[in-house]
């Protein structure tokens, strides 16, 4: 079982942002993420959003470091990946 996250390069609401996800199942992405404290509103369709303050404990705790497009490359390769619905085209 593993966990992964990338580096806190997004930007929003004043803050840099990473992004937390499990190439195992959504239990241990949860479980994992409660460990480091995301609040349960951190999470978006596949991963969590977490703030640049917690990625040293996530880490810490057994996160593994990758880039972006490695977070994705997982995610699609354990059958995880969730895509933004696409816009209507009304």
């Amino acid at each position: 079982m593993t966990v992964y996250i990338d580096p806190p390069t997004w930007p929003g609401h004043a803050r840099m942002w990473s992004h937390l996800v499990s190439d195992v199942s959504y239990a241990e992405l949860h479980a994992f993420a409660a460990r480091i404290g995301c609040p349960p509103r951190a999470f978006e369709r596949d991963h969590y959003d977490v703030p640049a303050s917690r990625y040293r404990s996530a880490v810490e705790l057994g996160a593994v470091e990758v880039g972006s497009k490695e977070i994705v490359r997982r995610l699609i390769a354990a059958g995880l990946r969730r895509r933004k619905p696409a816009p209507d085209a009304t």
